[in-house]
């Protein structure tokens, strides 16, 4: 089971570096926990749980001995706090791994206290089987429950049809633009892709990109952000890249072979989590139909019938309870493979509540280096945000538009 404190840090960091942080001090403490961490994961991976624990205090240490001016408390006091709820959430597993169950039901409710409200997550847990019929375990997952991103999700608002009149239209890049046949040369995507069928087509290219571009969640890439320079970037300083480069490079690729394709970032219905996860919309001419692809996952989505998936279709059917099936490969750069009750029903039902994605799907959407006029579209439950005026982002209700299929393209010969 993945370790709440490493998706903490996972978030955090991403969100600090996007944010680009002026605190000396909170950039040190960042870097002194994350080495910690990455040992912790080494000792828990091999089951030494003894020398886990000792880490874990450690890492506590370094939060307590923390020195901020206010203005610093005040900017990172929430990552702070999930960092503080994700050590004791592991402490927690660590006592309950050592058998030591009054220290793993301590360690739990201060997990708890600090802020912990991965109810879903604490359910199914195999780590915390020695203590699950404790009373006062019971206690405090059931304070929990409240907070769990699924009830969330099935209490959202539902969504209402719209006059399209005023709204703009969806845009995707034609593969005849020259950066995008740079593209499908520079990655050879023709072999890539190979001689099968359109949906074998889609998933080769997602594992080829999942695989030559690794991710990073901390790291903002110096560089343009198109596929070339995104791929150029990690291959010359072995740093991955984020979540919302990776999809574009990804994006780009779909694009260059004809394939419509959107990134779309996935979002929380709390304004204060700085966690979100952009995965792409691939549409599919075979099946008429979107697909659900996370490259930083290398994750794709069936239903019990083995047919594939949108995003749309995921949250509906995480929202009734009908059966998921992730694909056996999801993994995190070929290192943690993902299971659906975590990838699915732990991380990503919390980043299913609105979705946005720019209107124009095109090589180099966000460049870093130079002025891009982007108008975004977000998708959000009824009452969950209006259309602001002057504003970049235009607030739809209506998942028929937003979802709608791309307009038909001719299919050329190879």
């Amino acid at each position: 089971m993945i370790k709440k404190l490493i998706l903490i840090l996972f978030v955090t960091i991403s969100a600090v570096a996007f944010g680009q942080t002026n605190s000396e001090n909170f950039n040190k403490f960042i870097l002194d926990i994350t080495q910690v961490e990455s040992q912790y994961r080494e000792y828990y991976n091999n089951k030494e749980y003894k020398q886990t624990a000792i880490l874990l205090q450690e890492m506590l240490g370094l939060v307590e001995n923390l020195k901020l001016t206010p203005d610093e408390v005040t900017d990172y006091h929430i990552f702070i706090q999930n960092i503080k709820a994700g050590i004791y959430y592991n402490l927690t597993c660590t006592y309950a791994l050592l058998n030591q169950k009054k220290q793993a039901i301590t360690a739990f409710e201060q997990a708890v206290e600090s802020g912990y409200s991965e109810y879903r997550h604490a359910k199914t847990d195999t780590d915390l089987d020695n203590i699950r019929e404790e009373k006062k375990f019971i206690n405090l997952l059931d304070r929990i429950k409240q907070f769990d991103k699924l009830v969330i999700l099935q209490n959202a608002p539902g969504y209402q049809k719209e006059k399209r009149d005023s709204l703009p239209q969806f845009v995707y890049q034609s593969p005849e633009d020259n950066n995008l046949q740079q593209v499908r040369s520079f990655f050879n995507l023709d072999s890539v892709a190979g001689n099968g069928d359109e949906l074998t087509q889609i998933v080769n290219i997602l594992k080829f990109a999942h695989d030559a571009i690794k991710h990073n969640g901390g790291n903002y890439a110096l560089c343009e952000f198109d596929a070339i320079d995104i791929y150029n970037y990690n291959k010359s300083t072995n740093k991955g890249v984020n979540c919302r480069h990776l999809a574009i490079a990804l994006n780009e690729m779909y694009l260059a072979m004809g394939i419509p394709s959107r990134y779309v970032t996935c979002l929380p219905k709390d304004e204060n989590d700085p966690d979100c996860h952009v995965i792409n919309s691939v549409y599919s001419s075979q099946l008429q139909k979107w697909l659900w692809i996370d490259p930083t996952f290398n994750a794709y989505v069936k239903d019990e019938n083995g047919n594939f998936l949108s995003i749309a279709e995921v949250r509906e059917r995480l929202i009734s309870g009908k059966p998921l099936v992730l694909n056996e490969d999801a993994n995190w750069n070929n290192e943690t493979l993902q299971t659906k009750e975590y990838y699915l029903e732990t991380y990503m039902v919390k980043n299913l509540y609105w979705f946005e994605c720019v209107a124009y799907s095109r090589f180099n959407p966000e460049s870093r280096y130079r002025k891009v006029d982007n108008q975004y579209i977000a998708l959000k439950p009824v009452g969950v945000g209006d259309n602001a005026v002057g504003s970049t982002v235009i607030t739809t209700h209506d998942p028929e538009y937003f979802w709608q299929a791309p307009p038909k393209r001719e299919i050329k010969g190879k």
